[in-house]
């Protein structure tokens, strides 16, 4: 069979090398450079911890398993801590552990102490905090995520085009002619499109209509700071999750910031301001010592990939299959699962785990009620 793949993010690398295992000769087209999209601004915890309805959560949970069955440098499966203080913080948690639980979601209360012993560098916890550990969740560095995928695609055989912008794709009974920008064409048995927030546009030069939350105009929804920090003396070893502030390492002494409260004022079209950028670095002392004068290295202004209600999108586009498409706003969680998952499908195998998250769904053009903004502990 041969596949084209439009989109070398975290999920269309997934699918090449998935489809490569198959054996399946597989080109994938980049309108930039790998990983460059959404990708590159995710905060990477992989897990299934506030993931509803119940078939979004059964998908994201088999992705957890996915990550671990993975094996790779750019794994880390540490957990997730997370330490409320605050009134409604506990309740909310206190809601989640026990929905979780009742779905046989590894979940532990813990005491202070053992959270300061998870995390030495921790700020103690006031007397009256809740502290939960979710011993199964991780996190992932993506870009190295991204080039092991590709590399192993790549290693069997995949053709990786960068600065190829699809500009037209036609079916056919026999087939799928894509063609990049400056006429180059490439001819398939099937196209495959991962290109996340780019999605719409991509799916409609196929006839397909797959709405997605547009970042310049649902910003509340789809966009987010992002901060990471220069290299700091403060020992984190997991995703740490608190009432104002979220973090994780992110290697050679950096971390990984986010504030989910501020996220409203997330614009992609200018730079992260200055009070910003105070703002979320003075929540860091708080939260983790040793980082007094902690300084900014990166901030961006992250733009989530969002289907139009929310959920995950996966199946064929169009009544031939020659089209198939991909866009999930839980792109690093789900990545291991798709490689596999979408893999099957294309070959003739359904997925029911994919089953409830088809395009079809959009017929005649209505998307359901888009999400709410992430604004609370636990949600991204």
């Amino acid at each position: 069979m041969r596949v084209v793949v439009i989109g070398a993010g975290v999920v269309g690398a997934a699918v090449a090398a998935g489809l490569t295992r198959r054996g399946a000769q597989v080109t994938v087209l980049e309108a930039r450079t790998p990983g460059s999209g959404t990708t590159s601004t995710s905060l990477a915890w992989v897990n299934a911890n506030n993931k509803t309805p119940k078939e979004y959560f059964d998908l994201n949970h088999a992705a957890v398993w996915a990550h671990h069955q993975l094996p790779g440098d750019w794994f880390f499966p540490t957990g997730n801590l997370e330490v409320a203080v605050s009134d409604e913080h506990k309740e909310l948690l206190e809601a989640r552990v026990g929905r979780l639980a009742g779905m046989g979601y590894p979940v532990e209360r813990v005491t202070a102490g053992r959270a300061l012993a998870l995390e030495p560098d921790l700020v103690p916890p006031p007397p009256g905090a809740e502290c939960v550990f979710f011993p199964m969740e991780a996190h992932v560095q993506p870009l190295r995520l991204v080039g092991g995928l590709l590399g192993e695609a790549r290693d069997a055989g995949a053709v990786v085009a960068c600065g190829a912008e699809v500009t037209a794709i036609e079916t056919s009974p026999s087939g799928v002619k894509v063609t990049a920008a400056g006429g180059r064409a490439f001819g398939a048995d099937v196209v495959v499109t991962c290109t996340g927030r780019w999605t719409q546009g991509v799916a409609a030069l196929a006839g397909a209509e797959v709405p997605m939350l547009d970042p310049a105009v649902s910003g509340a929804v789809t966009n987010g700071f992002l901060v990471t920090t220069a290299p700091v003396p403060a020992r984190l070893s997991r995703v740490l999750h608190t009432g104002g502030l979220n973090l994780r390492p992110d290697g050679g002494g950096r971390l990984v910031l986010q504030s989910l409260p501020l996220d409203g004022r997330a614009d992609p079209a200018v730079p992260v301001s200055g009070d910003v950028l105070d703002s979320i670095m003075a929540l860091l002392p708080g939260v983790l010592r040793a980082t007094d004068g902690a300084t900014v290295e990166r901030a961006v202004v992250g733009r989530r990939a969002m289907p139009g209600d929310g959920l995950t999108v996966a199946g064929f586009a169009d009544a031939e299959r020659r089209v198939y498409t991909v866009a999930t706003h839980s792109g690093v969680t789900l990545a291991p699962l798709l490689l596999g998952e979408v893999a099957g499908e294309l070959y003739g195998e359904e997925s029911p785990l994919l089953a409830p998250f088809r395009p079809s769904r959009f017929a005649g053009g209505t998307a359901g009620p888009a999400p709410a903004p992430a604004r609370r502990p636990g949600e991204q």
